[in-house]
């Protein structure tokens, strides 16, 4: 079937006419265009055929326990009466039929606490996707049993970031999570152990960028306490003492150093630690010059 288009023949200036896939010039037989490929939407939606005519749906995404396959039986406000009442129940026996089994009921449960953690935290979806695995991994190797769902949630996020190498402490996953750092930690090892996690230790350098920024501290003293955290690596300070704190007293080291007004207590509440532990690091730091 022709279609004829508004355009003219760019030889001959002979009017076009689209037949099939082909745009040919009526007088001069020139094809103009040739597209295999239908590039117009292919929308249709039975929820709002007038303003909402997306029929794509929303993407695949591992954060949901069914991948974001399951359907859901929308609401509309033209349905009255017995049938309104029908269509509700129809809702209500659709949502529990969802959910086959207590593994599926915990999985939503745990991937419910993990989003909101990764959105409490400001955590990207790309970690979010990779802790729902994490712990799917976790679920399917017979970890959870004895052991709360909230705490391999956090737990899952929490080595995620470690292999990630975003930096988060135990003490933010926890203020965040519905865990205490008794269950993260007693997951983690689970995790750590059972799973292989290629995880190592924690580089201090990580956690002096976000410190400076809630410190409010200028680039100056950000990159002199990074090359002492380098320093302090060098000299062995760094070995078994909290990651944090070694970047907190590197930050404070900093600030002395360059005259900035900055106490040992505001430094070590914004890595989690005790002044006790930031100044352990900055009396060795001072002795070793």
């Amino acid at each position: 079937m022709s279609v004829a288009t508004s355009t003219g023949c760019p030889e001959c200036d002979g009017s076009l006419k689209r037949d099939g896939t082909e745009t040919v010039c009526d007088r001069c037989g020139l094809v103009v265009g040739e597209d295999a490929l239908d590039r117009g939407p292919e929308w249709r939606s039975f929820e709002d055929d007038d303003t909402e005519r997306a029929r794509t749906g929303a993407p695949l995404t591992r954060s949901r326990h069914d991948r974001g396959l399951s359907t859901e039986i929308g609401r509309s406000t033209r349905l009255k009466g017995r049938k309104r009442r029908q269509m509700a129940r129809l809702r209500r026996e659709h949502r529990r039929a969802q959910v086959s089994s207590k593994r599926d009921r915990n999985k939503i449960y745990a991937f419910t606490e993990i989003r909101r953690i990764i959105g409490a935290l400001g955590l990207s979806n790309a970690i979010r996707d990779r802790a729902c695995v994490l712990f799917e991994s976790a679920q399917n190797a017979d970890l959870l049993q004895g052991r709360s769902l909230e705490g391999f949630a956090a737990a899952a996020v929490y080595a995620t970031c470690r292999t990630d190498g975003v930096a988060r402490t135990v003490e933010e996953l926890c203020r965040a999570a519905r865990a205490d750092p008794a269950e993260l930690r007693a997951a983690y090892d689970a995790l750590n152990r059972d799973l292989g996690l290629p995880t190592g230790p924690i580089d201090p350098r990580s956690y002096v960028p976000r410190f400076a920024t809630e410190l409010d501290l200028p680039d100056e003293i950000r990159e002199r306490a990074e090359q002492l955290v380098t320093e302090a690596r060098e000299r062995n300070v760094v070995g078994g003492r909290n990651p944090a704190g070694v970047a907190a007293a590197c930050l404070y080291t900093a600030a002395q150093e360059r005259g900035r007004d900055l106490t040992q207590a505001e430094a070590a509440d914004v890595a989690d630690v005790t002044p006790v532990t930031l100044r352990g690091t900055y009396t060795d730091l001072r002795e070793q010059e």
